[in-house]
């Protein structure tokens, strides 16, 4: 068993990204994010889930645009090109599956 506990970051400074955890074959990121942040366009090799814990974030995907609150997953194929603002400032775990 592996217990993860997640830190609310954002009232030391603005945006962060880290990874939290990892086992065979993923890992696991926490990104947090005030409102009007973003994250550059990018891609992944593997399979990617990404849960919105807090706030709103809005990715677009492939010229799509997906918003995620705290009742939304969002699955990406691997190599799908995309980046991500912050709607409200929010906190998303990532898992992203090692190719």
């Amino acid at each position: 068993m592996q217990h993860i506990q997640v830190e609310q970051l954002l009232q030391d400074k603005v945006k962060h990204a880290g990874k939290v955890g990892a086992g065979t074959g993923y890992d696991v990121m926490n990104i947090q994010l005030r409102a009007g942040e973003s994250v550059a366009e990018h891609s992944a090799p593997g399979e990617v889930l990404i849960v919105c814990r807090k706030g709103r974030v809005k990715f677009h995907v492939e010229g799509q645009e997906a918003e995620l609150d705290a009742n939304a997953l969002l699955m990406l194929e691997p190599s799908e090109k995309h980046s991500l603002e912050a709607v409200e400032d929010c906190e998303i775990i990532v898992v992203r599956l090692k190719k």
